[in-house]
């Protein structure tokens, strides 16, 4: 008995484990607190937990992410719904798989004491943007609400630099600013900013990081055990706020200052708790939006947009 009980140990033990699934996922920006859940689900051993192996890539351009995955050279990208919604119409082979940030972040930002009180003060002044594309038709939307167009407005693509090319005058106001980020690098340089929230300005709302797939590569089941892995995490952070800051914070000396630390607070209450699951009515709403708004030709139906990966 003892004989074959050996036998079968060194039998396990030269047996190779099962190789982990490898998945990429680009971000769509470099590391920050609305990537939370993705760190923290590496850095507890969540993705280990699901049998992947996860690699996380930061852009060199933060408009490229969505394309590379739709080429098949990732397997997930973080991305933004109006983007996706747009990019479909284009032709590339994308669906959203599931959700990160379930609330706009988004905002139109200016100088708290500068000239541009309201979107319609706009005319004839700079506004930078990061990502061309969607910010441009967010922008486009705003204006109309107040009687203007991107025909008014001179555009400066700012890529990172969003808040100091607003600070130091570069620009008059930016687009794509996150209200849970520029505002507070700007308050801790002692400048005030203004945030014209964009569901406050004639967009409906919606979620603001989403992850996207190819849809004629995706490995729904891999993704399905990305998904699980990245809602235990969020569940992590919203149970344990100070221990998740300290397990997001302690990847990078870079991520230790106060910027991140506010925006860390910020953003704990944007997390989707259940990141496979579907609001299909938001999806459907923002469609018919674009539609209406002239910026899409036709409305797609949302089994073309997005789909929830754990749905049999």
């Amino acid at each position: 008995m003892r004989l074959a009980s050996l036998t079968i140990a060194i039998s396990l033990a030269t047996t190779p484990l099962m190789a982990a699934d490898e998945i990429t996922i680009l971000l769509d920006w470099f590391i920050n607190p609305d990537h939370g859940p993705i760190i923290v689900a590496q850095e507890k051993g969540y993705f280990a937990e699901q049998n992947l192996e996860v690699e996380i890539v930061a852009p060199a351009d933060p408009s490229d992410p969505p394309k590379l995955v739709a080429a098949g050279q990732a397997e997930l990208a973080v991305s933004y719904q109006p983007q996706l919604h747009m990019q479909i119409h284009e032709g590339l082979p994308l669906q959203r798989v599931g959700t990160l940030v379930a609330t706009p972040l988004n905002c139109l930002l200016a100088l708290a004491d500068g000239p541009i009180q309201s979107p319609a003060d706009l005319a004839g002044k700079k506004v930078g943007f990061s990502v061309g594309g969607v910010e441009e038709a967010v922008l486009g939307s705003i204006l109309r609400h107040h009687g203007l167009s991107l025909d008014d407005v001179e555009l400066v693509n700012v890529n990172w630099s969003l808040s100091p090319s607003l600070m130091s005058g570069q620009v008059d106001a930016v687009i794509g600013a996150y209200r849970n980020f520029e505002l507070n690098q700007m308050e801790i340089e002692g400048i005030e900013g203004n945030c014209f929230f964009v569901e406050e300005e004639g967009l409906p709302a919606y979620d603001e990081l989403i992850y996207v797939a190819n849809t004629e590569t995706m490995d729904k089941d891999m993704i399905a055990r990305f998904l699980t892995a990245t809602e235990k995490a969020t569940q992590f952070i919203v149970n344990h706020p100070e221990d998740s800051w300290t397990v997001f914070s302690g990847t990078s000396a870079e991520l230790q200052d106060e910027l991140n630390a506010k925006a860390w607070v910020d953003t704990l209450p944007r997390f989707a708790l259940r990141p496979a699951a579907l609001d299909a009515g938001r999806y459907a709403t923002f469609e018919s939006f674009l539609n209406e708004a002239g910026l899409i030709p036709s409305p797609n139906p949302v089994s073309t947009i997005a789909i929830d990966v754990t749905a049999n």
